[in-house]
């Protein structure tokens, strides 16, 4: 199923770092109808995975059937070797699992440094340790603490969200569709954090519809097409597969170089 070859046996090391395990997932938001038809993926220690493909593939509801937010019908989600497939959101982030959906991801009436207390309301006494950690990420999150989430851009809204999700110190980080909405100079910018989360030793998953810069930044990626996972590679790989480009990616074609 890879973009160009059949993918390896794991290793043993890599099997312990597997961080992320999704196999076979059936899921809907309709019984009866399924939005996932067996999808599967995974995600290691330390690495960034990108999950592109055509409007209507099933990637925000794979991410939201991960976060416990669509029912799962069958298949099996695996976080750090424990099973929490169909495990509700609040469960889920004790679990080391962080969500930042695409739209209404801020607490808009209050300020960032409310919105980050939100994000550790299951460990209030260690604020200060992770605030300190978030803001050496996002600078500007430490300088305008005390600024209505509602006033600020959404750029800097998705910084919001994202910190937020960072709070609880996650294992991995579900990002569904970060830049979105955004200018192109903003979208370079949150590529560019979310790339420094990563750095930080944070395992990301990431569904991105601007396919281009998600393969450039991307370790491996999956290309969904009717609720399974079509191909997969790494970044570069799946940029330069003529069918990737000529059957998943449309119109984006000619940007992918």
């Amino acid at each position: 199923m890879s973009a160009t070859s059949a993918m390896p046996a794991a290793s043993p090391s890599q099997t312990d770092d597997l961080v992320v395990s999704v196999t076979d997932l059936v899921a809907g938001y309709l019984p009866g109808v399924n939005i996932l038809n067996g999808c599967s993926i995974e995600a290691r220690k330390g690495e960034l995975i990108g999950i592109i493909g055509p409007n209507g593939a099933g990637k925000s509801t794979l991410l939201k059937a991960m976060f416990g937010l669509v029912k799962v019908h069958s298949g099996k989600v695996v976080v750090r070797g424990k099973d929490i497939t169909g495990l509700k959101a609040n469960k889920l982030v004790s679990q080391g699992v962080g969500f930042v959906p695409q739209n209404n991801n801020v607490f808009a009436t209050l300020t960032i440094e409310e919105n980050m207390q939100m994000g550790m309301y299951q460990r209030p006494k260690a604020f200060a340790e992770r605030f300190d950690f978030v803001t050496s990420l996002f600078p500007e999150l430490g300088k305008r603490r005390a600024q209505r989430a509602g006033s600020l851009s959404g750029g800097e809204r998705q910084m919001v969200a994202m910190g937020r999700a960072l709070m609880m110190d996650p294992a991995v980080l579900l990002l569904d569709e970060p830049s979105a909405g955004l200018s192109p100079v903003k979208q370079d910018e949150t590529f560019l954090r979310v790339h420094e989360i990563n750095r930080a030793g944070v395992s990301v998953i990431m569904v991105e519809q601007n396919a281009r810069r998600c393969l450039q930044i991307c370790d491996r990626g999956y290309v969904l097409d009717q609720g399974k996972d079509a191909y997969t590679g790494t970044g570069r790989e799946l940029m330069s597969d003529p069918k990737v480009i000529h059957l998943y990616l449309g119109t984006l074609a000619d940007n992918v170089d």
